[in-house]
């Protein structure tokens, strides 16, 4: 046999192959995009106390966001799509279409960016959902954090995690976490930006009038830890200028 003959035949299985593959992504591609968005709709939701399933994402979301909104770094509404009507009130873009990573990328880099947010609305509780996104050991951390309609005191959060260490860091995505942000503040008492930080060794180890500020960090997990509470500060701290006019 030639040897022609076998990077003939190599060549033909490598095409065969590449072809194979390249359209097996674009066939999945759609489904992938879908599973996605579910993913990003039930994240938002739990952050609004929901429980929603894969099945029910979807027309849970439609019900209770009654509007994605999208602002600029000077708190103003550019864009403000009303889910009931499936109308846009201003502007043309929808928050849900928003990569929050990109637009943070932007600001990084001194870059015109705009911001991602959501009006939760169920019987008497309207919630304001904000998306936020860092960095933790191993990989990108992120997760939405629901305000109730003061501005300041957190309704709900829900967190979730790339490559965590299963165990200890990966327990940000757990309900004990992420409920014990419930009824935590993120501005003190003369309406300046504290945030809410994950404190090693328990919240009990701040003094009593800003333990509203703080959560238990997660034993063994003090990087994950920190890099969350780096992630909300610097996120959030961008909604500021927003929440405060």
């Amino acid at each position: 046999m030639s040897n022609s003959y076998i990077f003939r035949y190599a060549a033909i299985m490598v095409i065969l192959v590449a072809v194979i593959l390249s359209s097996a992504a674009m066939i999945l591609k759609p489904l992938q995009d879908k599973n996605i968005a579910i993913s990003k709709m039930r994240g938002i939701l739990e952050a609004c106390n929901l429980q929603p399933t894969a099945e029910d994402a979807v027309p849970m979301y439609e019900t209770y966001i009654a509007r994605e909104v999208v602002i600029d770094p000077r708190g103003e509404e550019i864009s403000i799509y009303d889910m009931k009507s499936k109308q846009f009130i201003t502007g043309n873009t929808r928050a849900f279409d928003v990569n929050l990573k990109i637009q943070l990328k932007r600001k990084a880099a001194g870059e015109d960016y705009i911001l991602p947010l959501y009006m939760y609305i169920n019987q008497n509780d309207t919630l304001l959902v904000i998306p936020v996104q860092g960095r933790g050991l191993w990989g990108p951390i992120y997760g939405n954090i629901a305000l109730k309609t003061d501005r300041n005191t957190i309704g709900g959060a829900r967190f979730f995690h790339d490559k965590e260490t299963p165990g200890l860091g990966a327990e940000i995505d757990q309900h004990w976490f992420s409920d014990q942000f419930k009824g935590k503040q993120i501005f003190d008492e003369n309406g300046k930006f504290i945030s809410v930080r994950p404190i090693k060794g328990g919240v009990g180890k701040l003094p009593e009038n800003q333990r509203i500020h703080g959560v238990d960090a997660i034993s063994g997990g003090t990087i994950t830890s920190n890099g969350l509470g780096n992630m909300i500060e610097d996120v959030m701290g961008i909604y500021v200028v927003y929440l405060t006019k």
